[in-house]
């Protein structure tokens, strides 16, 4: 029987607001519990659990609980004082009393005024009976004394299995498509692939994803109380679409465009992806934070205050220049060159001289790929990323027509110091080191809100990436190279 740690998470909004306001009354009879709490509680989009209602187990290990509006349609648990649970469906009926043994909640469960929960738990027990023979199967897969063709016979025997509980779900929602345990039972019943295309990878991929969504209905606001609903659309997005900005954002408007059915899988969702590429480590996916923000959520996002909105739309304003593809920002920079750095190296009053050099514009930069690398003598990492970009730089990148502009972002007489040192102590002369003493809009417009940042231009100046690492700067140069090639071809 399942564990876990319970996780009283505070959600905004419960499930009663989503359900009409009859009431609800169900009772627990389990031997052994006698004067001990329960909780009954609900799943929200995933594995997460949320309790609604406590009761108590009287004398007779009887517990009951009730109120006067309805809960939301949804797949429930029964958590014991033992730290056991077991689940249940609550559909539109909601009175109705189930009657169970410790020894084996499924198995020994009966069901009293509910047509949703004998249905669910008719399936489990059908399931039950067969998971000796599954687990059994799948064990012998695992024994290298078996010959190849045995083991052919044992697959066929699993995927035999696997048809029987298909058709067995089928059946059901064919006989009771009314009832939340018909579509939940069914939104967990994976796409099959006919026959004539299984072994043809492309066209077998089109059809599971043109059908991927057939038996899981994403405008169904009780499948959003369920465990699947938050791994079914990622693993969409992760898996079945093209990892780019515009395949992503097309297929996350269809989404989102499908959740405007019930304003709380509206907002389940739009907060749910605005979040995963917020904080998406992928090159590229603040386009799609982008795209979600301006599109969606700056107009759209009624629970989020004003304050913030305002917040996202000013990044929104940053981040949409810089995107991948865009040109880069034609920012001014004051060009130092090497002799200055190697006399200002014992000489005070030239090291935190401002003037020296000469101003250059990005778009100046005379190369077929140009990085720029924006960093600081104070940043620790910096203080490693640096060396190590300049050792690539003059090993391969120089080259192969390829110009490192590097940026310090520190400002004044103590920034101009820290700078000089660093660059003389190691000797870092060859490419192009630049800042600007006198003000500091380029940092707002490459959004260099921590050091270091790097971009990777191409020949028109336009951002072909960023937020790389050194070791990655070749490799991305390589790979475009590549693209630009094929798409020639």
């Amino acid at each position: 029987m399942k564990r876990f740690i319970f996780s009283f998470l505070f959600i905004s909004f419960s499930l009663a607001q989503f359900a009409q306001n009859n009431g609800y009354s169900i009772g627990v009879t389990i031997d052994g519990f006698a004067n001990q709490s329960v909780i009954l509680g609900h799943y929200f989009a995933s594995q997460t659990l949320y309790p609604d209602d406590t009761a108590q187990f009287d004398d007779n290990n009887h517990a009951l609980f009730e109120g006067d509006k309805s809960l939301g349609v949804g797949l429930y648990f029964i958590y014991l004082p033992s730290g056991q649970y077991f689940e249940l469906v609550v559909g539109e009926d909601q009175h109705f009393t189930v009657e169970t043994d410790s020894s084996d909640y499924v198995k020994n469960m009966k069901v009293f005024g509910s047509a949703d929960n004998q249905i669910f738990f008719d399936f489990q027990q059908y399931m039950l009976s067969k998971q000796d023979e599954m687990k059994m199967l799948q064990e012998t897969l695992k024994d290298s004394t078996y010959s190849e063709k045995q083991k052919e016979k044992i697959r066929s025997k699993i995927t035999e299995l696997n048809s029987e509980r298909e058709k067995k779900v089928k059946e059901i929602v064919a006989d009771n498509p009314g009832l939340f345990a018909s579509r939940f039972l069914n939104a967990t019943i994976d796409i099959e692939i006919p026959e004539a295309i299984k072994d043809d990878k492309a066209e077998a991929y089109k059809y599971y994803k043109k059908h991927y969504f057939d038996n899981f209905d994403l405008s169904d606001v009780s499948l959003l109380f369920t465990p699947l609903y938050e791994g079914k659309m990622k693993n969409y997005l992760d898996n079945m679409v093209i990892q780019m900005p515009d395949s992503l954002n097309k297929e996350i408007d269809f989404i989102i465009e499908k959740a405007r059915a019930d304003s709380a899988i509206f907002r389940y969702v739009l907060i749910t992806l605005f979040n995963t590429y917020a904080k998406s480590q992928i090159m590229g996916m603040d386009a799609v934070q982008v795209h979600i923000a301006d599109k969606y959520y700056i107009d759209e996002a009624w629970w989020s205050d004003q304050k913030f909105k305002d917040e996202l739309k000013e990044r929104v304003e940053i981040l949409t220049p810089i995107l991948i593809g865009k040109k880069a920002p034609d920012e001014q920079l004051r060009v130092v060159p090497k002799d200055h750095f190697i006399k200002a190296a014992n000489d005070t009053a030239l090291k935190k001289f401002p003037h020296a050099g000469y101003f250059m514009n990005i778009s100046n930069v005379d190369a077929e790929y140009t990085v720029l690398v924006f960093w600081e003598a104070n940043c620790s990492h910096c203080k490693k990323v640096v060396p190590d970009l300049y050792k690539i730089y003059q090993d391969t990148l120089s080259k192969s027509n390829i110009e490192v502009v590097a940026i310090n972002t520190l400002f004044g007489e103590d920034g101009k110091e820290k700078w000089v040192d660093f660059v003389n102590r190691h000797k870092l002369y060859d490419w192009i080191n630049a800042w600007n003493p006198y003000e500091y809009k380029y940092k707002i417009n490459y959004d260099i809100r921590s050091t270091p940042q790097i971009y990777v231009l191409n020949k028109e100046k336009e951002i072909i990436g960023k937020k790389l690492g050194p070791e990655n700067v070749l490799e991305l140069i390589t790979a475009y190279k590549k693209t630009k090639e094929k798409e020639s071809e």
